[in-house]
């Protein structure tokens, strides 16, 4: 059975091309916010910035949004706060993940990541529980096996992210291979559903991973990284005084119509 998919969206552009290519959710990506601000993936976004992403990609799409919080500041205040806003700001989900305050991103190779007390994880779980409902699908992540821990570990922090309160769990893993993440599904035992943020293991596909027993795959930064490769071909060959091809660009009208559904073009 194929499994639900979201993709990356940082903006309206991106998530429009998602939606007219039938993905089921968009995820606004703490790293492509923070990239696409110029800013490191280590905390620096504050929920006001995840408020503009979701605003921005809801005027573009009618597609559910789930937002990554990374560790919703830490505390959980500021737990409360982000619920709050972005339920307020047209999210469907969020996802908190176990990551010490202030985080580093999970593929970084010259720092060292640290988990978040469980504890704490699960009173953030429930004070957004507390704050919307379940009008707010929350999902748990776990770094544990980012950091080196085994799976038991992981296992034991999942179990408790979802008697806290959590409707669905991620257990990270940078495996490139993939085999972890087959291990890490057969492994789960709970009900509650699994998902998988594939970047390390992109020769997966959506369906091998949904016959492991994933229900959600999240593709969270290839459009970003997509078109950053794509606006480096076309710049360099602009700058080197080259003529473009044409059918390395979207048309005019597609890009005016992003912002303006029907709109008539004269080129």
């Amino acid at each position: 059975m194929a499994p639900l998919r979201a993709v990356g969206a940082v903006n309206a552009l991106a998530a429009d091309v998602a939606t007219r290519a039938g993905f089921d959710a968009l995820w606004v990506s703490g790293l492509e916010t923070s990239a696409a601000l110029g800013l490191p993936d280590t905390n620096l976004i504050g929920v006001d910035d995840l408020v503009n992403v979701v605003s921005a990609v809801g005027r573009a799409s009618a597609l559910p949004v789930i937002v990554d919080v990374d560790n919703a500041g830490g505390s959980v205040a500021a737990a409360h706060r982000y619920a709050a806003d972005l339920a307020q700001a047209g999210a469907a989900g969020v996802c908190l993940e176990d990551s010490s305050y202030p985080k580093c991103n999970s593929f970084t190779a010259d720092t060292q990541q640290r988990l978040a007390d469980r504890d704490l994880v699960g009173t953030q779980l429930a004070q957004m529980r507390s704050v919307t409902g379940r009008d707010l699908l929350l999902i748990a992540r776990t770094e544990a096996l980012i950091v080196g821990e085994n799976m038991s570990a992981a296992l034991a922090r999942a179990n408790a992210y979802v008697e806290a309160g959590a409707d669905a769990v991620i257990i990270h893993s940078k495996d490139p291979s993939g085999r972890q993440a087959f291990d890490i599904a057969r492994a789960w035992r709970k009900s509650s559903p699994l998902a998988v943020i594939p970047t390390a293991f992109p020769q997966l596909s959506a369906r091998e991973m949904g016959a492991a027993g994933f229900a959600l795959c999240i593709y969270a930064n290839q459009l970003s990284r997509a078109a950053l490769a794509g606006m480096r071909v076309a710049a360099e060959r602009i700058a080197d005084g080259g003529v473009l091809d044409a059918g390395l660009l979207a048309s005019f009208g597609d890009l005016l119509r992003v912002g303006q559904p029907g709109a008539r073009v004269c080129i």
